[in-house]
């Protein structure tokens, strides 16, 4: 079934399901600065809004819109950062 994760006192929240291609998650995240840990492979996607994100071993924030997807390996750190309401897909690898 369908399992809801919420963190940083609500302000991401994400619903977790089942995939052809595997275990993902479809979650909004309200603007501010968060960090993740990964353990396993993130294919994230964004669906909506836009999100800034700084790669582990990075120095620079990158930005990523509707459609544009990036990967953060597995057993790591990253940091996003939002000005705006921002929705994404995520799929587990």
């Amino acid at each position: 079934m369908f399992k809801v994760n919420e963190y940083y006192n609500g302000k991401v929240k994400s619903l977790a399901f089942d995939t052809q291609e595997g275990p993902a998650t479809i979650g909004v995240m309200a603007p501010g600065e968060y960090e993740f840990g990964t353990s396993t492979i993130e294919h994230m996607t964004i669906t909506s809004g836009e999100m800034q994100v700084m790669q582990p071993g990075e120095s620079t924030w990158k930005t990523y819109k509707p459609f544009e997807t990036f990967i953060v390996a597995e057993n790591v750190k990253f940091k996003v950062k939002l000005t705006s309401n921002t929705s994404y897909l995520c799929l587990y690898k």
